[in-house]
C-alpha cells in the first residue's frame, strides 16, 4: 500500500483533533506538529510493511488479505489505548 495522500493525512488530522477535543485532551503541540507526526507515522508504516508481515504467524500471514492484516494491527493499537472495548469485558 502507498502512503496516504496529503488530503487523507489532513482529514486524519482533523478527525484526530475532533476526537481529542471531545475527550477534552489538552495538547502541547501545534497543528503543524500534528501534521508532521501523521506524516512520520504514515511513512514508518510504509517503510516497515515487510517486517510487520514477517512478524505475523503462519497460516494467518499467508491466508489474510492486506486489509485484514492492517485491521488486526489497528485493533491491537485501539485496544492498547483503551478505545476498543468488547462485550466480553463485562
Amino acid at each position: 500500500m502507498a502512503v496516504l495522500s496529503e488530503q487523507a493525512r489532513a482529514r486524519l488530522g482533523a478527525a484526530w483533533m475532533r476526537d481529542a477535543s471531545e475527550q477534552r485532551q489538552s495538547c502541547a503541540f501545534t497543528k503543524p506538529d500534528l501534521a508532521a507526526a501523521i506524516a512520520a507515522v504514515d511513512q514508518w508504516v510504509e517503510d516497515n510493511q515487510v517486517a510487520f508481515n514477517q512478524a505475523l504467524p503462519q497460516p494467518f500471514r499467508g491466508a489474510a488479505t492486506t486489509p485484514q492484516k492492517i485491521e488486526i494491527l489497528a485493533y491491537v493499537l485501539w485496544r492498547r489505548i483503551g478505545r476498543l472495548t468488547v462485550p466480553e469485558d463485562g
